[in-house]
């Protein structure tokens, strides 16, 4: 679903991931608005915990550490601003009537909808929330 009153877009982690290392893996729609210099892009502070966490547990392989070594130069370089995390982002991710427990599926949802942002993602999970709005 997408609207024309937004504020922007929000990239989801792996959307982020992707856009930096195998752009060939974004949808149509997606890399069009990643490229586009005049659109507002964020990122949440919650992917660069998200990336931290998967990197250490091993869910990311090492030729990530880049990323993460360069992470807010990679983000710039991509033209994304950060989107830090407030306290009403996390009350409405811990309260929002959603059957996924992947709390940072929850915090992107509720950062969104809060912030009136449509989410770029491929993840059927959150295209499927009734609270988020999303392209790919």
């Amino acid at each position: 679903m997408s609207s024309n009153s937004n504020r922007g877009y929000l990239l989801d982690t792996h959307t982020f991931l992707w856009a930096v290392k195998c752009p060939e893996r974004l949808g149509e729609q997606a890399l069009s608005i990643i490229e586009d210099a005049s659109t507002h892009i964020y990122l949440s502070s919650i992917s660069a915990y998200e990336i931290a966490n998967k990197h250490r547990i091993g869910k990311l392989d090492s030729t990530y550490g880049s990323i993460l070594e360069n992470y807010a130069f990679v983000a710039g370089k991509l033209g994304v601003k950060s989107l830090p995390l407030s306290a009403e982002h996390t009350l409405l991710a811990g309260t929002m009537e959603w059957n996924q427990r992947d709390p940072f599926d929850r915090l992107i949802v509720a950062q969104a909808s809060l912030e009136k942002l449509v989410i770029l993602t491929n993840d059927t999970k959150i295209q499927d929330c009734p609270l988020a709005n999303t392209l790919w």
